[in-house]
């Protein structure tokens, strides 16, 4: 008899903690422990029915740093606590007077369940360390923006880090315009070769180059604005990251949109963020080299409907050996509507801490920490829809001479259309019919154009 109440203080203490002192304890502690349980429960009631109802709730409380710190604070004290009350009903059970065998099954049982909620919670503490850790080192920005006629401007930058390099050098440049409303997203994609394109008016750069970037290739190309202003640093005196702001001041000038905030992702550590999502799936045309350029290539990527690793996607997006830079923007895009449609929730929450190390190693950004609720239900808005894409490439723009009305104009459309589709009509049933050509991995030829720099439908053409 003893023996069995002593296991069942224990289960009593494990469905509702404080329930074994108010039978057989201290009823004061267990009255505490007992409504503390059930205002927890309560809370956690409210909470899943409000965010099944609101998600933005859900998004402001995994971002919010001072409620992320809270929450962690109260499950260690949570943690501390519930493992007190197993032992409190341990005493209570009076193990000194079973026998031996009971004795040493009530300890371990004591143990194990002390042990694991103890532990589980701590882990729970931990986790939410981690994410208020990430949301800390990752939005350090201070400056909220609002949006600009609706549409939140987000410019998405690419680079390479190396030693004995100032900063990290622009490889991929692309603005994500986004309706601050629905979610809808068009990427416009700007080559690293493009010349002779002017700044933003009132810029430090349009001060020092009132005519444009025009020194001469390859010292003035778009990717070769951050090495510029490495070596002028003086003009930028009080400024936090001069190399982004020159580079900022440049696509607002080419596209005649104004940029919200940035984001810089260094290639070099986008592979372990691919692997910390299991991977994505992309289609591969053509064999694409892995290597190449000045070095021997290694290897190819086969064809086919492939789930591919980190390295092999890090290769797909970066891959010139037999292609062109314009082919390789192509399927820089493939990749991000990927990222963007492949990668739920679930995965997150799955693999969030590989995931937060990967992403806090590779990228560095200025939206405020306040602001992140605000993109996470944007993007989970924006994965239900087809992502619009506009390059300022060629056969559409000369990049060597840039016609800056024609791309703000076709900018401009891009964005309208991508918030007004067309309605279709009923009495037109003719589809103009695909390109076929594949080239570099990518629909199209550097001729004709490739898909998909220019698309309101990017994951048909991928």
């Amino acid at each position: 008899m003893r023996y069995r109440r002593a296991l069942m203080l224990m289960v009593m203490t494990l469905a509702v903690p404080g329930s074994a002192q108010l039978v057989a304890g201290d009823r004061r502690v267990g009255r505490i422990a007992t409504r503390i349980w059930a205002a927890l429960l309560v809370a956690g009631i409210l909470g899943m029915a409000m965010a099944a109802v609101h998600h933005q709730y859900v998004f402001w409380f995994v971002t919010d740093t001072t409620a992320l710190g809270v929450v962690r604070l109260g499950l260690m004290v949570l943690a501390i606590g519930w493992a007190l009350l197993f032992l409190d009903a341990w005493r209570i059970g009076q193990p000194l007077s079973l026998s031996m065998g009971h004795r040493r099954a009530v300890v371990g049982l004591n143990g194990v369940l002390c042990l694991s909620v103890a532990g589980t919670l701590l882990f729970g503490a931990h986790l939410v360390g981690v994410q208020r850790d990430f949301i800390l080192t990752m939005f350090s920005g201070d400056t909220v923006h609002g949006a600009n006629d609706g549409r939140y401007n987000v410019l998405l930058v690419g680079g390479d880090s190396g030693a004995g390099r100032w900063g990290l050098r622009t490889d991929s440049m692309t603005v994500a315009s986004i309706d601050a409303t629905t979610g809808k997203t068009v990427l416009i994609g700007l080559p690293r070769n493009m010349t002779n394109f002017p700044f933003a008016k009132g810029s430090v750069m349009h001060k020092a180059w009132p005519h444009g970037f025009d020194c001469g290739y390859p010292d003035c190309e778009l990717n070769g604005v951050n090495t510029w202003v490495g070596d002028h640093l003086g003009l930028f005196k009080g400024v936090k990251d001069p190399g982004m702001d020159a580079t900022i001041s440049a696509i607002e000038g080419i596209t005649g949109l104004k940029v919200n905030y940035w984001a810089f992702v260094n290639l070099a550590g986008f592979r372990g963020l691919v692997d910390a999502v299991g991977g994505v799936t992309l289609n591969v045309r053509q064999p694409i080299p892995v290597g190449g350029l000045g070095a021997d290539v290694t290897g190819y990527i086969k064809p086919g409907i492939r789930k591919l690793d980190g390295f092999d996607t890090l290769w797909f997006a970066r891959s010139r050996d037999s292609s062109d830079d314009y082919s390789r923007m192509a399927r820089q895009k493939c990749v991000m509507n990927a990222m963007l449609h492949q990668v739920s929730p679930q995965t997150v929450l799955t693999n969030f801490e590989k995931i937060a190390k990967a992403s806090s190693q590779m990228i560095s950004t200025d939206i405020p920490a306040s602001e992140v609720d605000t993109f996470m239900a944007l993007a989970l808005k924006a994965k239900s829809q087809p992502v619009a894409t506009l390059s300022l490439v060629p056969p559409l723009i000369d990049t060597g001479h840039p016609d800056i009305a024609l791309i703000r104009r076709k900018v401009a459309a891009s964005i309208a259309v991508s918030e007004h589709p067309p309605a279709t009509s009923a009495h037109h049933h003719t589809k103009k019919k695909a390109p076929t050509t594949v080239t570099g991995g990518s629909i199209g030829s550097l001729s004709t154009g490739y898909a998909a720099n220019q698309s309101s439908n990017l994951g048909a053409v991928c």
